[in-house]
């Protein structure tokens, strides 16, 4: 059984991210696709929140709007932290480069010198639970580990501006999916402890309720596309239950589309 660890509120202050009525819309005409419309939702800094919905409720838009992969149509959106950083289904890490050396890529783009780099590169992979596996290249490591080396690099990446008053911010597109359900539940527990070290603010997109569950302080649930804010809830003790909630509605919104 997958235990949920206890987690505290955050801290109410400036947003960290702030959509208000937020539209996106693909193409013109007749031929136009509405993929969210009037989403209204704040991230707190340092906040771990879940966007939950079906496939194609345009989840990933949503956080390819807040990474600047993309623009709105319309309504406005506030991004106040240092340089988002994303991490996908796949690794994505460079296959010439080693494990090390992909960590450091983001830092040497920021202007970090070699050895700062170098030596937040080997923190990052310690953090991770890799320490010793810098001179590795992709091919020589697992998926699960391939995947705690891209969470570094995108720590790397979201921490390489310091600012204590504007947390890092983590975006997760989905980073545990393409995994056998024994990895996956090991890196969501190193999520959860990483989060909490670093103080980083993540969005987190899923389509599995149970992981949103364990995982967030809040989950926030989106329609059918075109894609809206259906309803949010605060993650508490009892996440069984909560877990049923949040699956009933759910249905109740993949059943109302497909009518």
């Amino acid at each position: 059984m997958t235990a949920t660890l206890e987690r505290s509120a955050p801290v109410r202050r400036t947003p960290a991210v702030a959509l208000t009525g937020v539209h996106k819309t693909f193409g013109s005409g007749p031929s136009a696709v509405t993929a969210l419309r009037d989403i209204d939702l704040a991230v707190a800094p340092g906040e771990f929140v879940c966007l939950l919905g079906a496939s194609g409720c345009g989840k990933s838009t949503l956080l390819n709007l807040v990474a600047g992969l993309d623009r709105p149509t319309s309504g406005t959106l506030d991004v106040r932290t240092t340089r988002p950083s994303v991490m996908f289904q796949e690794s994505a890490l460079l296959p010439w480069l080693t494990a090390g050396r992909n960590v450091e890529l983001p830092l040497r783009l920021a202007g970090m010198s070699r050895k700062e780099r170098r030596a937040r590169a080997e923190e990052l992979l310690e953090l991770v639970r890799l320490g010793g596996q810098a001179a590795k290249r992709p091919h020589e490591l697992s998926g699960g580990m391939r995947q705690r080396v891209a969470l570094a690099r995108a720590l790397a990446a979201a921490t390489s501006v310091t600012d204590a008053d504007t947390p890092g911010l983590l975006l997760m597109d989905e980073p545990f999916a393409a995994l056998d359900a024994i990895t996956r539940d090991v890196l969501q527990g190193e999520l959860l402890r990483v989060w909490r070290a670093t103080g980083i603010t993540i969005l987190f997109v899923t389509h599995d309720v149970r992981e949103a569950v364990r995982l967030a302080q809040r989950v926030v649930l989106l329609s059918s596309r075109p894609g809206t804010v259906v309803r949010e809830w605060t993650v508490g003790a009892n996440s069984e239950r909560l877990h049923e909630e949040i699956t009933a509605r759910l249905r109740e919104v993949i059943t109302s589309h497909a009518a």
